[in-house]
């Protein structure tokens, strides 16, 4: 009887684990490995175009499945491809492990060809990180790595030598036979007692609530009516606190918009729910804040906290709401929820398309929330990609919104695509595109032709790096090395096997998508829109206003005074 090499060792503890595919781009090095895969044809290998979009491909079937998900690079380039996308996993507290192939082990330390050392590159974006060296190593270290990617959500990485690879096996198969844990966790009775006493207390309480929200709808909005709260949610936590919610009142923060603000400037009690959002300066300065969160090293890292307690959101609340009193003062929730209403009614009219033959991008993503369907998997790349998916796209309970919301990355819309269509092959996949993100890593566009995956590509085209100019603007700094030479997507799109579509008018937007999203496989839609589309954050500071106006000045000053016109054009004259 054949024995068992330490590859398919490695394969057999995946399939067990319930890996159905890896992410990849295979090598000399990785041959063991991949020829394991071939014979026993259960694990897919997905082949991309560049390791990173593997990276960021298996961040988002961790993310839309809660599972384990595993990419792949060949020694030395090819797995340190796979860092920046790793870094968006980890960041993003998902469950991804890499096999890091690397150079024959005789040979490490050598200055050898394609010499690398994984187990430091890979340190700061892992919980775990090691080499294996010996067959007596495998399975037990590539299951310590699972468990820490699972139990820690995050990143970890195994290397393994070729040659290693491919020597007899030690143990034969999986030494671990159990399911994964799910323990709840949830603060003590005193503590639950306290937390009841302050919020009973308080009469304008604002909830900011975040990813960790996850499960926890019911309890949340049940939280909601008791205190009669208003409740703003950050970016992560849109898709999970955002719909069938009556206490909503949007966003706050860089991309949000000024209801949420205001409800959290104006309470008297700010109770942060499962979220670490970023930005200290949109927190209340003298309201008490209550945090609520999983990890007990997050209380306390972006704001004052007065309470702070650590337990999941949905075994919290559950302890918490029969020690709740009804709350008898809603004047605060009234004013809040009014404001959102007038809020959003400005945005809406913002997504207009009666604009002669401008495309306003707001109006393609209304455009494109109307067309969607009901569970449809949104990703979106970093920048005003991001913003108009922020404000116009609406969630249902089953559809699902990434992207690269805390690692800040671009070019990732594109290949989370590819893992969430690949992990859900029967549901809508929608990439919202910026043209700079898509260029970066479009090579895997040849990807979704090859494994038939139907993903729709939304490319916002403006011909530059527009949040990068905004910002500019902000700073009162002309802006400078942001141009995008002008590419025809379509054709590129065309040129790769793929339905390639363009809307050149506000009037064939419309029926430019519904067109993509009805043909029966990958499909891009190229949309020009306007350069000088502002996007407002929900409050503009003194240093802001100033560093606009001196951008206006310092544009006139430098001949470029038609700038000052294409902005007011865009944006007033509507």
């Amino acid at each position: 009887m054949t024995k068992n090499k330490v590859a398919d060792v490695l394969v057999d503890v995946l399939e067990q684990a319930g890996v159905e595919r890896i992410y990849g781009v295979t090598g000399d090095s990785l041959n063991g490995i991949a020829d394991s895969i071939r014979r026993r044809k259960q694990i897919k290998w997905i082949h991309v175009r560049h390791e990173e979009a593997a990276a960021f491909a298996a961040g988002a079937e961790a993310h839309l499945t809660g599972k384990l998900a595993v990419c792949a690079g060949s020694s030395g380039p090819g797995n340190l491809h796979l860092i920046n996308g790793l870094y968006d996993c980890h960041r993003s507290r998902v469950p991804v492990l890499a096999i890091a192939a690397q150079i024959p082990s005789h040979e490490i330390g050598s200055g050898y060809f394609q010499e690398t050392r994984p187990e430091h590159l890979f340190a700061q974006c892992s919980h775990y990180c090691e080499l294996v060296s010996q067959p007596e190593q495998m399975p037990r270290v590539l299951e310590i790595a699972m468990q820490s990617a699972l139990a820690r959500r995050g990143v970890s990485v195994v290397a393994v030598p070729g040659d290693v690879a491919l020597r007899d096996a030690v143990e034969q198969g999986p030494r671990l036979h159990f399911p994964e844990p799910k323990p709840t966790v949830c603060p003590s009775e005193e503590e639950i007692k306290i937390l009841a006493e302050v919020l009973n207390h308080s009469k304008r309480i604002t909830i900011l609530g975040g990813a960790g929200c996850a499960g926890a709808h019911a309890e949340l909005i049940e939280l909601a009516g008791k205190l009669n709260a208003p409740i703003v949610h950050a970016m992560r936590g849109k898709e999970f606190i955002e719909y069938d919610n009556p206490f909503d009142v949007g966003m706050t923060g860089l991309l949000g918009f000024s209801s949420g603000y205001h409800a959290m400037m104006n309470c008297e009690t700010l109770l942060m729910i499962g979220t670490d959002f970023p930005y200290t300066q949109f927190f209340p300065r003298d309201a008490t804040v209550v945090q609520i969160d999983l990890r007990g090293e997050q209380l306390g890292r972006r704001t004052k906290v007065d309470f702070g307690f650590v337990g999941d959101s949905k075994s919290t609340l559950r302890a918490l709401l029969p020690k709740l009193e009804q709350s008898q003062s809603d004047a605060h929730l009234k004013q809040s929820l009014e404001h959102y209403r007038k809020t959003r009614t400005a945005l809406d009219d913002l997504a207009s398309g009666d604009s002669g033959k401008l495309i306003h991008p707001q109006y393609i993503a209304r455009v494109l929330d109307e067309l969607a369907a009901e569970d449809t998997i949104f990703t979106c790349d970093v920048g005003t990609p991001t913003i108009w998916a922020a404000r116009y796209l609406t969630m249902s309970g089953k559809r699902r919104l990434l992207g690269s919301f805390i690692h800040g990355s671009m070019a990732n819309a594109l290949p989370q695509a590819i893992g969430a269509q690949a992990s859900y092959p029967g549901r809508q996949v929608i990439s919202l595109s910026g043209d700079g993100g898509l260029a970066m890593l479009m090579g895997d566009l040849l990807t979704l032709r090859q494994h038939e995956l139907p993903v729709k590509i939304l490319v916002f085209k403006n011909n530059s790096l527009a949040f990068v100019e905004l910002e500019m603007k902000a700073a009162g700094i002309l802006d400078f090395a942001t141009n995008l030479h002008d590419l025809d997507f379509a054709k590129i799109a065309e040129g790769a096997g793929l339905l390639g579509l363009t809307a050149e008018t506000p009037a064939q937007v419309a029926p430019t998508i519904a067109q993509a999203l009805k043909h029966d496989g990958p499909a891009l839609v190229e949309i020009p829109v306007q350069r000088q589309e502002l996007s407002m954050p929900p409050t503009i500071t003194y240093e802001q206003a100033k560093g606009f106006s001196l951008f206006m000045l310092k544009a006139v000053l430098n001949g470029r005074g038609d700038e000052i016109i294409d902005l007011g054009t865009v944006n007033l004259l509507r």
